[in-house]
């Protein structure tokens, strides 16, 4: 089995890991008005990416609506690592990551309307020399996913909206790292190691949103689990097959060729809930919590072309989102906006490895919105703040080692991740008809 086991190793720590996007790997930048407000769309859910945010907020949108646009995600971190008593401090490499967001709107008559998005819900992205001391655990490792979401709402009364939705996910992953597979006396090179993979998932949506007055709103959303089933394969720099032995000691044969791989990973649901305060036409103000149910992400089975299985433990923790913004208008065509949001951390320590070098985060938005005729130009930037993970729990070593058993080479270093910080800056453009 120990070929089997170095072609788990890489889909193990990939699909149990996390991003330079958000807490866990779930997204909420679905929009340059909306990361310029933190998220802070659930209740104000007035322009077309309400199709992410808030469904039910369309019935406020007549007519038709387009909005398109997409979002920079630079992160950039330092990993602090202990290789025989000696201290090594290694940088990510400058990187960038482009998801995109696309939405429309219809008003059918005067209770129905329809939306249909293209956004991204997961996502992950992080890359380190290739030479680094923590290679054989990964050195460049990104996950995309792109939603389909078509959605329609029906306006009850003047102040009460529902709204359902299909999601159709696209997932596809990487992931590059080191591997040598035998240990002291029998060392060989180190051989490269590529994953590739796709999936499709399908899952729904719900929302309700509520306007009270002209003063304050409130708006529920819940979005459900998503089981993707990756399909894909594992390529090495090398192809060879070794074996080793020395006196009594026997390494059995490991094989270094290309093959398939395929796992399914359940990705979690989660719930949003806001209000939003309006005390003039121009100025608004928003706070909302977001749920993660990541707690379900407690286990990841993977198979092999041979049909073997090996199961991985992961036992991570509920995450919250609480996140407040402003948005005034000074003028009809000038927006200013501010917003703020605090993650807790979802991981469990004894799990923590390099792909996930966060442990809750702390981030400021800002943006500004022009408006002229029927147009509309929407510009945000983030920047976030990642607390320090600790590698020196002696549970986390070990567990990675036991979630990795191709050998001791896959075992996280004692360490600290610090310095870990991302820039996010967003574009948006919409008409309306």
């Amino acid at each position: 089995m120990p070929h089997l086991r170095i072609l788990c190793l890489p889909l193990l720590l990939l699909l149990a890991t996390s991003n330079a996007f958000a807490e866990g790997f779930a997204m909420t930048e679905w929009s340059a008005r909306g990361l310029s407000l933190a998220g802070g769309m659930v209740a104000r859910a007035d322009d077309a990416s309400a199709v992410a945010y808030n469904p039910a907020g369309i019935t406020q949108l007549p007519g038709i609506h387009l909005m398109g646009g997409m979002s920079l995600i630079a992160p950039y971190g330092q990993v602090e690592t202990q290789v025989g008593g000696v201290t090594r401090n290694t940088f990510t490499n400058p990187a960038a990551w482009t998801p995109p967001h696309m939405y429309a709107t219809w008003q059918l008559n005067d209770s129905w309307w329809l939306g249909f998005g293209l956004f991204s819900r997961f996502g992950l992205g992080n890359q380190y020399p290739s030479n680094w001391s923590g290679r054989r655990n990964t050195y460049n490792v990104g996950l995309q996913t792109l939603s389909a979401n078509p959605v329609i709402a029906y306006k009850v009364n003047d102040w009460l909206s529902l709204a359902v939705g299909a999601e159709l996910m696209y997932l596809n992953i990487f992931l590059e790292s080191k591997i040598q597979s035998l240990p002291a006396p029998f060392n060989r090179p180190e051989n490269d190691m590529n994953l590739e993979g796709t999936g499709w998932g399908v899952g729904m949506n719900a929302a309700v949103h509520i306007r009270f007055n002209e003063h304050w709103s409130a708006g529920l959303t819940y979005r459900s689990q998503v089981t993707q089933n990756v399909h894909g394969r594992v390529k090495f720099g090398r192809e060879y097959h070794q074996n080793a032995q020395n006196g009594a000691i026997q390494v059995p044969g490991t094989r270094f060729v290309d093959s398939k791989a395929n796992a399914t990973v359940q990705l979690p649901d989660s719930a949003a809930l806001a209000v939003m305060w309006k005390p003039l036409p121009n100025l608004s103000f928003e706070v909302g919590t977001i749920w993660t149910r990541w707690s379900t992400y407690n286990a990841l089975n993977i198979y092999s072309n041979e049909g073997l299985r090996s199961v991985n433990q992961k036992s991570w923790r509920d995450g919250w989102n609480f996140n407040a913004s402003v948005e005034y208008r000074p003028l009809d065509w000038l927006a200013l906006r501010l917003g703020y949001w605090h993650e807790t951390p979802v991981t469990n320590d004894k799990y923590s490895d390099y792909l996930l070098p966060i442990n809750g985060r702390d981030t400021l938005t800002a943006g500004v919105g022009f408006k002229w005729q029927n147009w509309t130009l929407d510009l945000a930037y983030a920047h976030i703040w990642i607390y320090p993970l600790s590698y020196n729990k002696p549970g986390a070593r070990d567990a990675a080692a036991q979630a990795a058993p191709a050998g001791p080479q896959a075992r996280v270093l004692p360490g600290t991740s610090k310095n870990c910080h991302a820039d996010i800056f967003s574009v948006s453009l919409g008409y309306s008809f």
